[in-house]
């Protein structure tokens, strides 16, 4: 046995005391800060005594406690032989041909993983932070490991031939080799391409090229939420195994099977639908929302003004108006405001707003409008109170499913035309829109569409010469409102004077048509629509609502604002499976070049862009700044309204800090 050898399996011996010297004690009382410097020879050579020469006047020092090595080096050797171990089998074998959860991977299956992870490192609309390219990274990467699953799995269930034992051990080692080998590689090279493509989308869209990019945090974000998919998707799986398994016991296999998966099916869906969903996410926004909607921002205070709901002789109490609803009417500007800016004497906008008043407004009604007719009918009774039909212009505006209006579009129709305006809104709800559009979308259309028909049959009964201008306006979710009060744009154009619709959602019935009708050489982000004689799009109006070029502009006229980079614009679950218009060429101004199609990946990435969509500076994302200006400036002109106020409107709008 060698020293080495000794030193492990023997305590260490020690040389015998100098004559005439106390006994060196084989273990040192404990000192709270050792030397761990080896003084004594026996300290170093344990196994015999001192070299000649050496000093040995130190004190002893304590030998290793039996079993513990002496030196790293087995450590070292015993590392290097599991590294080899593992490059010789790189993967774990399974002993149990009847287990259903897997101890590894499935090999193509996690190829498949890693390819969609790679495929998700592409730019999409607007730029992301790197923690949602790590989250959408890992929802990609988990679908492509159930797509790479079942690839992996359909010949095995459909080809009864095997090839030999042998050659399947050798093409899967070799296989797990090439793929650690090259995946980590791949990966970190791609990530940090990915971080250059980033910037190149950012400085497109007017942003600085500076960004934060963790190559390895998106890795492991990735890895560790695919791995948490996986694991609910095999608890699933093992579950339905054991229930069929307990059914086998009562009726045939192929009943089993099926029952089983049936239940299965079943049982995953409501507990997604109704606890997840409903229960979960649902319930704690809604309690959210419902607590901001009691609450009022820093800085608002109600109105002084008897032309604004909430004020002075209003038949709606402030504290009645909601959160968005106290933001809307609290900021309204006064006539001493509008003509600091306009040099000329103005009025006091009217301003009338009917908030959801949840639960009673909501109420089951004798065919599901009546909640609806009687918010339009109280909201038409404060249009008479503030003096509203005796105004220039009267607009109705949608809200968003928090009941929130655009402080730009509402301030730039006012300062346009001297205050002499009204506007009105009623609200639907006060979740927030994503929640809004999967539980309360379709009450977006009725409360509309029930306050357009209230306010065209007070209109009606006035002369023609004497009522106001109709329009209609709203943004994101409040646009697919007013959309959806309308059979087709040639209904919105018979029933107003005109409309400005800002970032309507991709499920927007109007906008669809106008994409759909569009003709032909028109870009989908762009449409031009019966040689742009009515409707108009625009990113830029500046320059957009002048196309096409010296076309006639008829009345009335209808702006939509749409940016070719709006993801709430675009999405829709039609991306998982089919490459959408938008990505054809010629692209968006603002679209990069490195944006691309594949299938499961496109959809997620949109659906991220959504949560990152302000996070860009107008007019990119889900971002319009001051276009309503010149949106206005183009559907309700006043009398000897010019470009250069149109211009210098502008400027005061974007220039100053809004209000809400």
């Amino acid at each position: 046995m060698s020293a080495e050898g000794r030193s492990i399996a023997e305590p260490a011996k020690h040389p015998p005391p100098a004559p005439g010297t106390a006994p060196t004690p084989r273990r040192p009382p404990p000192d709270p800060a050792p030397d761990t410097r080896p003084s004594h020879p026996a300290a170093s050579h344990p196994a015999g005594p001192a070299p000649p020469g050496a000093d040995t006047t130190g004190p002893d020092r304590p030998a290793p406690a039996p079993g513990r090595p002496a030196r790293t080096a087995p450590r070292a050797r015993s590392a290097l032989r599991a590294v080899a171990a593992f490059a010789a089998l790189p993967y774990r074998e399974r002993t149990d041909p009847r287990r259903v959860v897997r101890c590894w991977p499935d090999l193509t299956a996690l190829c498949a993983a890693t390819v969609f992870f790679w495929l998700s490192l592409t730019p999409s609309l607007v730029p992301r932070p790197w923690i949602l390219q790590g989250v959408i990274g890992g929802i990609t990467a988990a679908i492509g490991y159930a797509v790479g699953a079942t690839l992996s799995g359909l010949p095995r269930a459909v080809v009864r031939w095997r090839p030999r034992a042998e050659l399947r051990r050798a093409v899967r080692v070799r296989g797990w080799q090439a793929y650690w080998l090259l995946s980590p590689v791949v990966a970190g090279s791609l990530i940090s391409e990915s971080a250059q493509m980033q910037r190149r989308l950012r400085q497109l869209q007017g942003l600085p090229p500076t960004l934060t990019w963790h190559t390895v945090m998106i890795a492991l974000t990735a890895v560790a939420l695919c791995a948490l998919l996986l694991l609910v998707a095999r608890l699933v799986r093992l579950g339905a195994r054991r229930l069929i398994r307990a059914l086998g016991g009562w009726l045939p296999r192929p009943v089993a099977v099926g029952a089983g998966l049936a239940l299965t099916a079943m049982t995953v869906t409501v507990g997604i639908r109704d606890v997840v969903f409903d229960r979960g996410i649902v319930d704690v926004a809604d309690r959210i929302a419902e607590a901001t909607n009691r609450g009022t921002k820093d800085g608002i205070t109600r109105p002084a003004s008897r032309y604004v709901s909430g004020g002075p002789g209003s038949l709606l109490g402030w504290q009645d108006l909601g959160f968005q609803g106290r933001n809307f009417t609290g900021t309204t500007p006064t006539r001493h405001d509008i003509s600091a800016y306009t040099g000329r004497p103005a009025k006091d906008p009217v301003r009338v707003y009917v908030s959801s008043q949840l639960p009673r407004v909501f109420g089951d009604g004798d065919d599901g409008n009546t909640p609806f007719r009687a918010q339009a009918r109280l909201a038409v009774r404060e249009l008479e109170r503030t003096g509203a039909f005796t105004r220039k212009v009267l607009a109705i505006a949608g809200t968003t499913g928090s009941g929130w209006i655009d402080s730009n579009v509402a301030q730039s129709l006012e300062y346009l035309h001297g205050g002499d305006t009204a506007i009105v809104a009623v609200q639907y709800s006060y979740l927030p829109s994503w929640v809004s559009f999967l539980v309360d979308k379709e009450k977006a259309g009725k409360a509309t569409r029930e306050l357009v028909d209230a306010v065209r049959a007070r209109l009606d009964t006035l002369p023609a010469a004497g009522r106001p201008k109709l329009v209609v306006t709203g943004e994101s979710l409040g646009a697919y409102a007013v959309e959806a009060s309308f059979g087709s744009v040639e209904d919105l154009m018979d029933a107003t004077d005109g409309a400005l619709l800002l970032g309507a959602p991709n499920f927007s019935p109007l906008s669809r048509q106008l994409r759909e009708d569009r003709d032909p050489g028109s870009p989908v982000w762009r449409p031009q629509y019966r040689n742009g004689l009515h409707v108009r799009v625009a990113q830029f109006p500046a320059v957009d609502l002048r196309r096409p070029a010296g076309g006639p502009w008829a009345a009335p006229r209808v702006v939509y604002l749409q940016n070719a980079s709006d993801p709430i614009v675009w999405w829709s679950p039609d991306l998982l499976f089919e490459r959408p218009e938008w990505m054809d060429e010629p692209l968006g101004p603002d679209i990069t070049s490195e944006i691309n199609w594949f299938p499961f990946v496109a959809f997620w990435q949109t659906t991220v862009d959504m949560a990152v969509s302000y996070g860009v500076q107008a007019p990119h994302g889900h971002r319009y700044g001051a276009g309503a200006v010149d949106g206005w400036a183009a559907v309700v002109p006043p009398d000897g309204w010019t470009e250069q106020d149109t211009r210098r409107l502008r400027t005061y709008i974007a220039g100053r800090k809004t209000p809400y």
